[in-house]
């Protein structure tokens, strides 16, 4: 079964970048069955995807967000990482990595991030 970890810093300082790792067990991140993605939720708001990256390493990202936004992979830790730059607090939230697969989408435990000096 094929899990997700997100690990990072949970606050950060405003104008500076978030960074966010997770860490896949019990598959491939390349295996071209499967699409990762980081989706938030700010507090009182509904889900938001940021962007993904597939097997094969092409990224997609939410048009609003693209400017800030970069998505990366690790093959040898088979890790993705999300990178958010000029930060707001308006990017305070939980985010979330998840593995995008025909069965449907499975969500990371989460991980709270604030922004805030």
């Amino acid at each position: 079964q094929v899990q997700v970890q997100e690990s990072g810093p949970g606050l950060v300082a405003p104008s500076q970048a978030l960074s966010l790792t997770c860490t896949v067990s019990g598959g491939s991140i390349t295996n071209p069955s499967y699409a990762w993605s980081w989706i938030r939720q700010a507090p009182g708001k509904g889900l938001e995807w940021i962007g993904l990256v597939s097997a094969g390493g092409s990224t997609s990202y939410r048009p609003s967000l693209k400017s800030r936004t970069a998505i990366s992979r690790n093959t040898s830790k088979n890790q993705f990482t999300l990178q958010l730059t000029s930060v707001t607090p308006e990017d305070t939230a939980v985010y979330y990595c998840t593995i995008g697969t025909g069965s449907g989408l499975f969500f990371g435990q989460g991980i709270q991030v604030s922004v805030s000096s």
